[in-house]
């Protein structure tokens, strides 16, 4: 028999890859799972990577918000609601408990379940939920979905985190060059160039080349200045995600700011170190099968001894 389940979760890159363990979970433990998700359309190739997920369902809020009234944004949004409305769904579970999800919620047909008014993000969104969770809110988010998701289906989850990307990793041989994700967004969430120089000489000293990952023009520009004195080193075009994750899988090492790749680096099973300053990592550690080490916390960079150390230990795992 099969179990038709809708799974929201429409942003952010890290957020979905923490999403992805809940997904094997479900698929272990809940007989005939068919799994939809719906996810941004600018991260929906990460759901698609799990062998467990049978359709992924786009949604565009990043892009509707700015036109929301026009025309072509309103057929889009008429799209989606008879998309969602085309299936009956035994479960719809709201993994992100914000009021842009809830509205998702509401269009599908379903029991729909979510996290109640204390756990939740959005206290507001728990009002549009048929049942509501509790799951204690300063954990790690990869632990808090897992949970989430036991609860509403009912079993109790077990064993380290199974991402489900064996896609990428499979037969697939290391090689000597460690991935750099210097960039991000936001300037507070920045390390110092000469932090980042003694980390590249040490990555040399090893025998690794540098790939530095660039989404933007203006990432770009910084990683050259970078790497001026590394001639060696190699900027990366702009990729698509699967690409990203296909440079990442046999990398020997990632380092990087707080983001969505350097999550995704753990969850393909490399070593890997991120570097917070504007987040904290109680709530967002790296998770993976490899080292890992998630140093700093919010307003305290980590200093350059302690990522050396830290580097020492993962070239030597």
């Amino acid at each position: 028999m099969t179990t038709k389940i809708l799974i929201v979760r429409s942003s952010s890159l890290g957020d979905l890859v923490h999403m992805l363990p809940a997904i094997s979970d479900i698929a272990k433990h809940v007989p005939g799972a068919q799994i939809d998700w719906v996810a941004e359309e600018a991260f929906a190739e990460i759901p698609a990577w799990h062998p467990a997920v049978h359709e992924v369902i786009k949604v565009a809020h990043r892009r509707w918000r700015k036109t929301w009234w026009s025309a072509p944004t309103r057929q889009e949004r008429a799209a989606l609601k008879r998309k969602l409305k085309s299936t009956r769904y035994d479960i719809v579970l709201d993994m992100q408990a914000l009021m842009k999800s809830a509205w998702i919620v509401r269009q599908a047909k379903g029991v729909k379940h979510g996290l109640d008014w204390k756990s939740a993000r959005e206290s507001m969104a728990s009002l549009f939920y048929d049942v509501r969770h509790t799951v204690a809110f300063w954990q790690p988010a990869v632990t808090r979905q897992r949970m989430l998701a036991a609860a509403a289906f009912n079993y109790q989850y077990e064993g380290e985190p199974d991402f489900g990307l064996q896609k990428f990793t499979d037969g697939v041989a290391i090689q000597d060059y460690a991935v750099i994700m210097p960039s991000a967004s936001r300037e507070d969430k920045l390390w110092p160039e000469a932090d980042w120089h003694a980390v590249f000489r040490e990555l040399n000293a090893a025998g690794l080349r540098l790939k530095l990952l660039a989404g933007n023009e203006k990432e770009t520009e910084r990683a050259r200045a970078l790497v001026r004195d590394f001639p060696d080193a190699e900027i990366l075009p702009r990729m698509s995600l699967t690409d990203v994750a296909r440079v990442i899988a046999p990398a020997r090492m990632m380092i990087g700011l707080d983001s969505g790749l350097t999550h995704l680096s753990a969850a393909l099973g490399r070593p890997t170190i991120g570097i917070y300053s504007a987040s904290t990592p109680v709530r967002t550690p790296l998770v993976g099968a490899a080292f890992t080490a998630s140093l700093g916390d919010r307003g305290i960079p980590p200093t350059r001894e302690m990522v050396l150390s830290k580097l020492k230990q993962a070239l030597a795992s």
